[in-house]
């Protein structure tokens, strides 16, 4: 679908790791003529494939590949070598972000804090890049691939501040529950990047699916409930309100909210 460089490759980590049972679809059709050109401009200065074979500088990813293109005759090159570097600051990562507005209203709300945004949605790759552009935002950076291999392969321990989830698959089925992303062993793979204190942020509007996320979380030593009951969490303002979430809301679904600290 896109050259070389001009976009996220149709499965990055290819042969290099072992395949497993995902957690995901892989999506890439009903791509829109704007989200493709998207995808070709924003893509190598925004966007990065997760395909297991490099160890990911985060200070690095998010100063130098933000930075404009100079023009074409060279001036402001001097400015631009001069340029102090950019400070280390706080970055979150959020698995599946759909078609990217909560992840670009949060992004704008919260400029200090760094996006490491993650899907395999290769449409909301497109919008969510097209959308931080539209709205000057330097803060958002879109890997594409299994977020698995990001964490277990790519990223330095204690190198995140935060990891949201929201509204995750459900895998309602019973037998395809083993699907689910919030599970013992992924919470294991989570605790090396994040920091001590890291918020973990999780929303559902799946009942089952969301005891059982506080079941696991609950029962993990690496993590501890924010709230004092042991409980669920009101929605945070800083997550926005979806029209995802809207529609189940709609449909009588009840959104629950999981706050976690990494120990």
């Amino acid at each position: 679908m896109f050259p070389d460089g001009e976009g996220p490759s149709a499965d990055p980590a290819g042969s290099h790791h072992e395949r497993r049972i995902r957690s995901f679809q892989p999506r890439r059709s009903r791509v829109t003529a704007g989200q493709r050109a998207a995808l070709r401009r924003l893509w190598p200065r925004w966007g990065f494939d997760i395909d297991g074979q490099r160890r990911i500088d985060l200070r690095d990813l998010f100063a130098s590949s933000g930075e404009r293109e100079l023009p074409p005759d060279g001036r402001g090159e001097r400015e631009h070598s001069e340029r102090p570097e950019r400070p280390e600051r706080p970055v979150v990562l959020e698995i599946g972000f759909g078609m990217g507005e909560a992840t670009a209203e949060m992004a704008a709300a919260d400029p200090g804090t760094d996006i490491l945004a993650v899907d395999v949605h290769t449409p909301g790759q497109g919008n969510l890049l097209r959308l931080a552009d539209e709205r000057g935002l330097t803060n958002v950076r879109v890997g594409n691939g299994d977020a698995i291999i990001l964490l277990r392969e790519m990223l330095a321990p204690e190198c995140l501040s935060g990891l949201r989830v929201y509204f995750p698959d459900p895998w309602p089925k019973k037998r395809h529950h083993k699907r689910r992303l919030i599970q013992p062993e992924f919470l294991d793979l989570a605790a090396g990047p994040l920091r001590s204190g890291a918020l973990v942020h999780c929303a559902t509007d799946w009942e089952p699916y969301a005891e059982q996320m506080l079941d696991v979380l609950s029962g993990h030593p690496a993590y501890e409930n924010t709230q004092l009951d042991g409980g669920f969490a009101p929605r945070p303002e800083i997550r926005p309100r979806t029209r995802f979430e809207g529609q189940g809301l709609e449909k009588g679904h009840k959104v629950r909210d999981l706050l976690f600290r990494r120990v």
